[in-house]
């Protein structure tokens, strides 16, 4: 049999596996051996397995990923989202929509902490929904508010699924963390312009706070000390060469550990509650991982990624027609899939294109990591919006589609920027000496 229809097989089986309810790790690891077998014989296909999984277990580069997780879990049973989100309100709560723009910063601060968009929404959503909606805001700004800010956990750095890319792309994680700098400082400020317009039209949506004098804001910056810390040991270290990304994430892990025994949240049943949910997302991700390099290998072999460049080739169609394409698919896929195998099971196919079409993979980090954040929040099934629905049950979830709205819009018009200027995220590394392959 030919193989690039071996290669079709594989991917039509692998969804027909997924949609069965297979783990996706499994689904992706069974559809890329049984490829490989049929292509490369059976012995090398079964051989993946074991060669492949060690690879990833004893990777260092991927420790990063349960150090990470674990430091998020800590953070958010230790309360430290309840202070990000003070110390924003602080600062911008007497302002018309104030605790939405206040909710938006503590997304992004919380985001740099924990590193996953679905923990920041449902995290945020229990401190900062309530607040909102008691103060006047009206249901549809204040979810919208929520949900979308979420987002912003997946690309503000340290990220676990940028750490992922880097892996299997064989990228410089710092170089990663670096180009998503600016692009995520964009997407808060449209975050922010987002509000500002909304309030303008109408005022009653967010009417503003009171306003704190400087005692009062240098009480809740005092008050907050300990994420101030946390964040400049992780973030600082990192960008200032002081740590690497591994040894910046076992001292965040041990921070907000030690954050969390101070405050007096360290119970058996909190410590249970972080260690089992740290295993099992750890577990996951790295079977996702794993399954994802066999299919790789399988794709590879098929040669379908060279196929497929010389199609588009001979079609003529222009390069940015395809990276908008790809945009495009990948709002759907981060609707639907988990955001780490949204990511891992087109990779295979899509890297080699968008690097044969003369775009920087560095840039493509960027760019996917985005589209699939934004899908999070896409109409009618974006996973951040049925996170925040089952936190706040007694908003309706056609409400918090309504509040989402004009967010995804200015998400949109974002990301079309970033294409459109790749320069937006790689400015920053070439500026710092970081080598981006151009």
């Amino acid at each position: 049999m030919d193989p690039i229809t071996i290669a079709t097989l594989g991917m039509i089986g692998m969804f027909v596996l997924i949609a069965l309810h297979v783990p996706i790790g499994v689904a992706i690891g069974a559809a890329g051996v049984v490829g490989f077998g049929m292509l490369g014989g059976w012995k090398p296909a079964f051989s993946l397995i074991g060669t492949e999984y060690i690879t990833v277990f004893t990777n260092p580069e991927l420790a990063v990923i349960p150090l990470f997780l674990l430091m998020g879990s800590f953070a958010g049973v230790s309360g430290l989202s309840a202070d990000i989100y003070r110390l924003a309100y602080a600062f911008v709560g007497h302002r018309r929509g104030g605790l939405a723009l206040a909710t938006i910063g503590g997304c992004a601060g919380f985001g740099a902490v924990c590193g996953s968009s679905l923990a920041t929404a449902a995290t945020m959503g229990r401190v900062a929904l309530p607040e909102m909606i008691d103060r006047g805001y009206s249901p549809t700004l204040a979810s919208g508010s929520v949900a979308a800010g979420g987002t912003l956990g997946m690309l503000i750095p340290p990220s676990v699924i940028m750490v992922i890319y880097a892996f299997l792309t064989e990228q410089f994680v710092i170089t990663l963390f670096v180009a998503a700098l600016i692009p995520a400082l964009i997407a808060v400020l449209f975050h922010f312009f987002t509000v500002a317009v909304l309030v303008r039209a109408n005022p009653e949506a967010g009417p503003a706070g009171r306003r704190l004098d400087w005692a009062e804001r240098w009480r809740v910056v005092v008050q907050g000390w300990s994420v101030l810390v946390l964040m400049l040991a992780v973030v600082g270290g990192i960008y200032g060469g002081v740590f690497t990304v591994n040894e910046a994430a076992a001292l965040g892990a041990a921070l907000a550990f030690l954050f969390t025994v101070i405050r007096g949240k360290l119970t058996w049943e909190t410590t249970f509650q972080v260690l089992k949910e740290t295993a099992t997302n750890t577990a996951m991700i790295y079977l996702i991982i794993g399954g994802a390099s066999i299919f790789s290998a399988f794709v590879t072999l098929s040669r379908m990624p060279d196929a497929l460049v010389g199609l588009i080739a001979g079609a003529g169609v222009a390069p940015l027609v395809v990276i908008l394409i790809l945009f495009a698919v990948y709002l759907v896929l981060g609707a639907v899939f988990d955001t780490v195998a949204a990511m891992v099971i087109t990779l295979p196919f899509v890297l080699p294109l968008v690097t044969e079409l003369g775009y920087n993979p560095i840039w493509w980090g960027v760019v996917l990591v985005m589209a699939i954040e934004v899908g999070m929040i896409t109409p009618p099934i974006g996973m951040n919006v049925f996170v925040l629905f089952g936190v706040a049950r007694d908003i309706p979830l056609k409400t918090i589609f309504r509040g989402i709205l004009p967010f995804f819009y200015a998400d949109v018009v974002r990301i079309l920027l970033i294409i459109l200027f790749p320069t937006t995220a790689l400015w920053l590394p070439q500026l710092l000496g970081y080598n981006i392959g151009l």
